[in-house]
């Protein structure tokens, strides 16, 4: 259960976004208390971790990490220190201070969405890439090394409230990485996959009606 002083953080934290382009999107709902494949409470499955559930990036939450929400540096910018032109639009994933940005292709729309990111350097790619795909409510797989590593995890997914992909999904040109949704929404602002950047299902499906096929995207 969340503590008064993170729902206050989390609160402050998308005031932020609003202020700051994310305006009028609704807030989400508080995160899944339930493992979504037995449907049991998560603190009676015997060595769970609250939150752990299948991520598209493929870790699970790590619940001892700080909620750290990187209020102070989650703040407008501009797209031309990071792209050459706006052709097809452009985002920017900032892993430093979790939050996605987009402009779209004439300069006048602009976004700015919390993220949650990989959870550690090694399992985190940056450079340029584009969206290659886009899919609305998403099927999941478990990638070979993510299976390998919980062989009790479902081989499919179908789309719906259990999906690790959230509501939308958008494929980069990179194999097995996507910028999602999530309905585990704990997941947000933290360390908390293996290599996707996840969004509020809210603002996933906002920034996947922005995008096109060609988008450009910067992880940095």
């Amino acid at each position: 259960m969340m503590s008064t002083s993170s729902n206050l953080n989390r609160r402050a934290f998308l005031g932020s976004a609003a202020a700051l382009g994310a305006a009028g999107l609704a807030v989400p709902a508080l995160g899944q208390q339930f493992d979504p494949y037995t449907g049991q409470p998560l603190q009676t499955i015997p060595g769970a971790v609250p939150g752990a559930t299948p991520d598209a990036g493929a870790v699970q939450y790590d619940a001892t990490a700080s909620p750290q929400h990187n209020i102070s540096s989650f703040q407008a910018q501009s797209w031309q220190p990071y792209f050459e032109n706006l052709t097809n639009g452009a985002i920017l994933c900032d892993l430093t201070s979790r939050a996605v940005h987009f402009w779209s292709e004439d300069g006048d729309i602009y976004r700015l969405y919390p993220s949650s990111i990989p959870v550690s350097a090694d399992l985190t790619r940056t450079g340029r890439t584009e969206i290659i795909k886009k899919v609305e409510g998403p099927s999941w797989s478990p990638t070979p090394d993510m299976k390998a590593r919980n062989p009790e995890w479902p081989d499919f997914v179908p789309p719906g409230p259990d999906n690790p992909l959230g509501t939308h999904a958008l494929w980069l040109s990179w194999q097995y990485y996507r910028i999602h949704g999530t309905h585990d929404t704990r997941k947000i602002g933290r360390k908390s996959s293996n290599g996707c950047i996840g969004l509020y299902n809210e603002h996933i499906q906002d920034l996947y009606n922005l995008t096109r096929i060609g988008t450009q995207v910067l992880v940095l």
